[in-house]
């Protein structure tokens, strides 16, 4: 890591659990060597000498936090989701864009050396233009019940990644998605609502010129992290593996393969992922450059996880225009969910496409240094 990017700003990482007690942050900042410490969120977010806040609490937490520190002129990394509720997710984007201060999502897989490379190869054509996107995703053993409940469901908990993935990609907006789920080994939870009640789900997005992507994840896989990609393209196919320990392998009469699993802890496995967009986050904020992956791209993977749940529910194809339509905008940080209703407000402009977002969200901080002041963008989207 460049510690050179550390050298020239303050930036405090902040996790809050409930189960953390005083000394476990004690210890925490003595081996690190972080002179102040806290487990009030507000400590961090008012803190005079503190630039960028890393957001890695609790989802329902996020978006007000994110408010929090655009009201204070904080730049922010915030792991996914940005909220929990789309109306909230524009609202937390529109208050750091009007506050002008960056906003990057957490989606770490787009900074996954084994994704980079396969992105790397439809970029450059190696296998040709894209025909098919492939993704599963199986975790080692399923999460306890308390944490399914008011989860938000397999694809907005866990399914998001994928789906955001194929759109990485693809390099475009998705069309339309069909999802399905069930429950295989954890029957506990079959009286959860909605897609919380799902173990298992198999998505299928449909992309521009005829291009499909499949999603497979599941919440138990007994060997592991099971965590692949695969794109077959015109002129050949490229394929992730699993991520090991280590590359060694047995050769005996009764077996033949790696020696050990995979790994089976998230941060083992995508730990070279975090740093990297760690480091990312830092040196868009020393060199003042673009972050890689913006609060668009968090609403995208949240509204895909979100047609992904409706497809499943209401066993039919979903257009990704009938979730974002329903959400209007009074004003930048005051928007509202009109589900289910056929009276808009007047000057409502349902957006129609992932491609039309602008309708509903203002330019970042780095597109107002393009295209001209916050005000003057959201009056022309408005139509004042």
């Amino acid at each position: 890591m460049n510690i050179s990017y550390y050298e020239q700003f303050i930036c405090i990482l902040s996790i809050y659990y409930t189960n953390w007690h005083l000394l476990s942050f004690t210890i925490a900042a003595k081996t690190f060597g972080v002179p102040k410490f806290t487990s009030d969120a507000m400590d961090v977010i008012t803190d005079p000498d503190v630039d960028a806040v890393w957001i890695c609490s609790p989802s329902q937490y996020h978006a007000d936090q994110i408010k929090a520190c655009a009201a204070n002129g904080k730049h922010v990394f915030c792991e996914k989701p940005i909220a929990t509720d789309l109306a909230e997710t524009v609202e937390a984007i529109n208050a750091c864009n009007e506050a002008g201060v960056k906003l990057m999502i957490g989606l770490q897989r787009r900074f996954d050396p084994n994704f980079l490379r396969v992105r790397n190869a439809i970029e450059t054509k190696e296998v040709g233009d894209t025909i098919v996107i492939k993704t599963c995703s199986r975790d080692p053993s399923p999460p306890p019940y308390e944490y399914v409940k008011g989860g938000g469901g397999i694809f907005n908990d866990m399914a998001v990644h994928d789906l955001d993935m194929t759109r990485f990609l693809a390099g475009e907006d998705p069309i339309e998605i069909l999802a399905v789920g069930s429950c295989h080994i954890d029957k506990s939870i079959e009286d959860l609502p909605g897609s919380e009640a799902f173990d298992t789900a198999t998505c299928i997005v449909k992309y521009p010129n005829g291009v499909s992507a499949m999603v497979d994840v599941c919440r138990q896989s007994s060997y592991g992290y099971d965590q692949r990609a695969e794109v077959l393209g015109t002129k050949g196919m490229i394929a992730t593996d699993n991520v090991y320990p280590n590359t060694a392998k047995i050769y005996r009469n009764d077996f033949t393969g790696n020696a050990d699993m995979p790994f089976d802890f998230f941060l083992s496995r995508y730990f070279e992922a975090y740093v990297t967009e760690t480091e990312a986050f830092c040196k868009s904020l020393v060199e003042d450059s673009e972050v890689p992956c913006t609060g668009i791209d968090g609403l995208v993977a949240l509204v895909m996880s979100l047609a992904a749940d409706k497809s499943a529910a209401e066993n039919r194809w979903v257009k990704f225009s009938e979730v974002i339509e329903n959400v209007y905008c009074s004003s930048p940080t005051e928007c509202s969910l009109l589900v289910d209703s056929d009276v808009f407000p007047d000057g409502f402009k349902p957006t129609k496409s992932l491609s039309e977002l602008q309708n509903i969200v203002v330019p970042d901080v780095d597109e107002q240094k393009k295209s001209g002041s916050f005000t003057t963008k959201f009056k022309e989207m408005l139509g004042i």
